[in-house]
């Protein structure tokens, strides 16, 4: 459920100068071509993270689902108002052995973030603050929208994270709080609104559009990186 989204709460996104950008102007109510916002999705290990974007993007809770590894990645086109919109979810290890070469590359260009702790696990709720102060190490701005996700709520008899305390701390930031259990079939339209909510407001930012890097910049890149490891003196 959602615990509170302030009424005419405005984010801004911020889009770094780096990015590849086109004005939209030119298609504003082009629904053939989707405007593209990576969101990413952070948390400690095992609180559900990769449960909640398989059930936004999949419609189906994931059965065993081995420790990502990395990074998975995500996505679903929505439809808001007319206008296609791709949201690319980014999902991260928790453990901090799985993410430290990926990390750099999982900070960049972020539209908005996502915080998940386990609300039956209070050390999972009281690391929110240390995945905080990461986004704002790895130049996070501090206008990009965020949303602090308490999962697991179907386990009553096990919670440990009242949502008082929940509330505070999401109130402390800013943020809106939402409650939901990413297993609960009934739940499914409360773990879609957290992603809405972020794609209505990321859709609200009609100046700019990200452009997805093409197959030959991507060639391109990969085959830089290549060279620049095979020159290196370290």
């Amino acid at each position: 459920m959602a615990i509170e989204n302030k009424p005419g709460e405005e984010f801004d996104t911020i889009f770094s100068r780096n990015d590849s950008l086109e004005l939209s102007s030119h298609h504003e109510y082009d629904t053939t071509h989707a405007r593209i916002f990576k969101i990413i999705v952070i948390g400690d290990s095992n609180v559900g993270k990769t449960c909640l974007t398989y059930r936004f993007c999949g419609g189906t809770f994931l059965k065993n689902p081995e420790a990502t590894i990395g990074v998975d990645f995500r996505e679903r086109t929505l439809e808001l108002d007319g206008e296609n919109i791709k949201l690319q979810i980014w999902d991260t290890a928790g453990q901090e052995r799985f993410r430290k070469s990926m990390v750099e590359h999982y900070y960049r260009s972020v539209h908005a973030v996502i915080f998940v702790y386990d609300v039956t696990s209070l050390s999972s709720f009281e690391s929110i603050p240390e995945w905080i102060q990461e986004c704002s190490r790895h130049s996070v701005g501090p206008l990009v929208p965020r949303i602090m996700v308490g999962n697991k709520c179907d386990l009553r008899d096990r919670r440990e994270v009242p949502t008082s305390a929940a509330q505070c701390l999401a109130d402390s930031y800013n943020f809106p709080l939402f409650e939901t259990s990413a297993k609960d079939p009934s739940e499914k339209e409360n773990v879609d609104a957290i992603f809405l909510t972020l794609a209505y407001r990321l859709k609200s930012h009609k100046p700019l559009r990200l452009k997805q890097p093409s197959e030959s910049n991507l060639r391109q890149m990969w085959n830089q990186r290549e060279r620049e490891a095979a020159t290196c003196q370290c």
